[in-house]
């Protein structure tokens, strides 16, 4: 896989069809990526694990913080990394090691490790690298468009209404580039229905 340059099927396919995320490396402190990230993939629905060994045993925004993913007792569909890059492969044969290894690992911006990525691509584990799951729900979904940025996302329909208070975008719409998932469309069909 060109881990340079994902098409937007992939990206959405992943987004679609992950429920659980472990979040290795994320932080407490309020004014952090990964805290931002966090709250904000929380907020979407899924269902978020925190993974820190500093902060184990605590909670981060009503979520049981963890020391490693070993120490999780349920099964993560992807984990998240939020650490250096040299830590990226540590953290990758973790995750392999886990009765029910994930189905996704997430590298984060800046975190870049080729050989942790094809160590997990072996293992049949798809690998996003330098790439935010925040950033990519709000390009995707168009949500990052409303605050004035460019999503290259095209639709004239309007996004369906959730009901009241804040609106929250999904990620049912098609891309010029990229198209939706099956997943996607059986949700759709849920909704029309």
């Amino acid at each position: 896989m060109n881990h340079d340059d994902y098409n937007d099927a992939y990206i959405r396919g992943i987004l679609n069809t992950v429920k659980t995320i472990a979040v290795v490396g994320v932080s407490p402190k309020t004014n952090r990526p990964s805290y931002f990230a966090f709250k904000y993939l929380l907020e979407r629905g899924y269902r978020m694990i925190p993974v820190n060994p500093g902060q184990a045993g605590g909670e981060l925004l009503g979520q049981k913080v963890y020391a490693r993913l070993a120490d999780i007792p349920e099964p993560v569909d992807m984990v998240d990394i939020f650490r250096n890059s040299d830590a990226a492969l540590g953290i990758v044969k973790e995750a392999l090691a886990l009765t029910r290894k994930p189905q996704v690992i997430w590298m984060q911006l800046g975190v870049r490790n080729d050989a942790a990525a094809q160590l997990a691509e072996e293992a049949g584990v798809k690998v996003v690298m330098n790439r935010c799951p925040k950033i990519e729900y709000g390009r995707l979904s168009s949500e990052i468009s409303w605050l004035g940025v460019n999503s290259r996302t095209l639709s004239s329909k309007r996004a369906p209404l959730l009901g009241k208070g804040t609106q929250r975008m999904s990620l049912q719409r098609d891309t010029l580039s990229g198209g939706t998932t099956g997943a996607a469309r059986r949700n759709e069909r849920d909704i029309t229905s």
